[in-house]
């Protein structure tokens, strides 16, 4: 009889309750800092909590990952039970999450850490890969390797309607965030899965958000060949409903996938980029 495994994420993976639930997905959060206080993602604080701190106060959120006690102590119960575990982290050119939970799988066994070199739901599409292979009777370490071999496979991209998060973090200048808003210009941001996380700026849309996303879109779904056509995420940290409107039938206009699933950046996402972001996410064949 082949061994129970267990599937865990981190919180990051931005999935949503629905499918939490139908793919049996355990969630470990991150950490939230906020002034002098520490919150559990999306557990005891939720993304406009922290648009309202830096709006009204300031407060510039932060992020921190779990460590390796904290990994270890979530992983050993399921471990002493018998079961196998896997567990799928945000990139490690990210957030030192991975490296912390490569420490406790070492020190348990039968944990089998796996670098989604992405975030987002980008961590999200390979976590429900891994819950469909588990329905399979794959064994924990075939898992892992099927799951590393997928990486490059799992593309995601945001459009930033603003830079103010991310200027007040630090990631761009005030120059380059005065001037796209100067010239309203949306940036691209992608994540780069061969620099295990690393994002960089791609094109630059010009006009209001209801008419970059359908290009956005269009673009990405177009970027690719041979989609995989299970799943596509339409995964947002704020947006107007008619924002998702309008992303959801350049989606449907495409004609590629089965589920189109919106989904609600966590915390941590959110923190670093601020409201009014939304993104495509998706899995190729190659």
């Amino acid at each position: 009889m082949s061994q129970k495994v267990i599937l865990s994420a981190d919180s990051p993976c931005d999935l949503g309750p629905e499918l939490q639930r139908r793919y049996d997905v355990h969630f470990y959060p991150f950490h939230i800092l906020l002034g002098e206080a520490s919150y559990t993602d999306s557990v005891d604080i939720q993304p406009d909590d922290l648009y309202r701190a830096w709006r009204e106060r300031r407060l510039l959120p932060k992020t921190a990952a779990v460590t390796p006690l904290e990994y270890a102590e979530y992983f050993r119960p399921w471990v002493e039970a018998g079961y196998e575990v896997v567990h799928v982290s945000i990139g490690s050119a990210l957030s030192s999450g991975y490296q912390n939970c490569c420490v406790a799988a070492r020190s348990l066994g039968h944990v089998y850490p796996v670098n989604s070199c992405n975030l987002s739901t980008g961590i999200g599409l390979l976590v429900l890969r891994a819950g469909e292979l588990i329905r399979q009777g794959m064994p924990a370490a075939e898992i892992q390797q099927t799951l590393n071999a997928l990486v490059p496979c799992s593309h995601a991209s945001f459009v930033l309607d603003t830079l103010e998060f991310m200027r007040a973090g630090g990631r761009c200048s005030a120059v380059a965030a005065f001037g796209a808003n100067l010239l309203h210009l949306k940036p691209c941001i992608q994540v780069h899965t061969e620099k295990e996380g690393a994002m960089g700026v791609g094109k630059k849309y010009r006009g209001s958000m209801e008419t970059v996303l359908p290009a956005y879109i269009r673009d990405q779904l177009s970027a690719y060949r041979d989609p995989v056509p299970d799943h596509v995420f339409l995964t947002h940290s704020g947006v107007p409903e008619n924002w998702l409107q309008v992303s959801r039938k350049a989606v449907e206009e495409a004609g590629i996938f089965r589920e189109i699933h919106i989904t609600r950046a966590s915390c941590t996402i959110s923190a670093h980029c601020g409201p009014g972001t939304l993104g495509v996410l998706f899995l190729t064949k190659s």
